[in-house]
């Protein structure tokens, strides 16, 4: 609030939201209590009962499921927040990993175990990511659902039982890096919505290639190569079988699935951002759009108007709007 929104103000951020519906009683009631997507038969329903053409009531609607998405300067104030709380806490963790012993010889995460003692910056580490991701957690009920709603979801409740979990039983050494090797790329992702944000598309494209790369270099390689070569082998060689050994690496291979998960749809969008040009949106900010956007204010209906309620013959037909229009208005 007095941070974030006046850098983003000062960066030309947009600070409107989509264009809003106008009000309509009849048309909020369906939207609220029936469907946010009228099929053609309603549509016609519709049309009849109001004396709008189908267009019109198409463009309601569409306005109307725009109306309930963040503004781009309420999603530039919370990818702000994160990055400000990625680049702080993985700072912290590299300045507080680089004294330690088990950064370069994991072995050393099992030495004296169980008895390893709880040093203040590492409880400071590890009490300060659970708060976040809790908070994680539950503001993805408040806020607008992204379309990995339930990935995100389970990601979360994975993480917060990973740290839980190791920090009851003293798995911590390994917890810290394991927590430092996931904000590294989480900082990029963050930087590359804010450039998207204010419209610096090749600053953002650039971002986002980069947070590609380290994301699957350090998800896809360094993960299962040193975290979980240590916790699966190294730990076992060390300590033989005890029940937490099963629980926190089942918990560890549930988040490898994740990082595959999230690999392919990153190189998905890596691929559309090198051959298009343009990196791909973040999913809550895709705003239906077309090309009679603009116009507000519903026509009635006319004799002369040719309307395609479900798809259209004509070579200028698109997706059940007006066909053969000729006026400056349609176009």
């Amino acid at each position: 609030r007095f941070i974030a929104k006046p850098c983003a103000l000062g960066l030309k951020v947009q600070a409107n939201g989509p264009q809003k519906a106008q009000p309509n009683a009849i048309l909020e009631k369906v939207f609220t209590a029936i469907t946010k997507h009228p099929d053609e038969k309603r549509l016609e329903g519709l049309s009849k009962q109001l004396d709008w053409d189908v267009r019109s009531i198409q463009r309601w609607f569409r306005q109307r499921r725009n109306q309930e998405k963040p503004s781009t300067l309420r999603k530039f104030c919370e990818s702000m927040w994160r990055f400000t709380f990625y680049l702080y806490i993985f700072t912290y963790g590299v300045r507080f990993l680089k004294k330690t012993p088990w950064l370069w010889n994991t072995r050393q995460c099992w030495s004296g175990y169980p008895y390893q003692p709880l040093m203040p910056d590492l409880h400071y580490y590890y009490i300060v990511e659970l708060s976040f991701y809790w908070s994680l957690m539950f503001s993805q009920f408040i806020d607008v659902k992204r379309k990995d709603f339930g990935i995100m979801f389970t990601h979360h409740i994975v993480a917060v039982t990973l740290i839980s979990f190791s920090y009851v039983t003293n798995l911590t050494r390994v917890g810290t890096l394991i927590l430092c090797l996931h904000d590294a790329a989480d900082i990029v992702l963050e930087a590359a919505k804010m450039a998207n944000y204010c419209k610096c598309q090749k600053l953002s494209d650039l971002l986002f290639l980069t947070f590609a790369v380290v994301f699957i270099v350090s998800r896809l390689g360094i993960y299962p190569l040193w975290i979980l070569n240590t916790t699966l082998f190294e730990l076992y060689e060390a300590l033989g079988n005890f029940p937490a050994f099963w629980v926190f690496n089942v918990l560890l291979m549930v988040l490898q699935i994740l990082h595959c998960l999230w690999s392919y749809l990153i190189i998905k969008a890596a691929y559309k951002a090198i051959s298009k040009g343009k990196v791909a949106k973040d999913s809550r900010s895709d705003v239906e759009s077309s090309s009679d956007e603009e116009e507000t204010v519903p026509r009635s209906k006319a004799p002369h108007s040719t309307v395609a309620t479900n798809g259209t013959s004509g070579a200028n037909g698109t997706n059940g709007y007006l066909t053969g229009a000729t006026s400056s208005e349609e176009h």
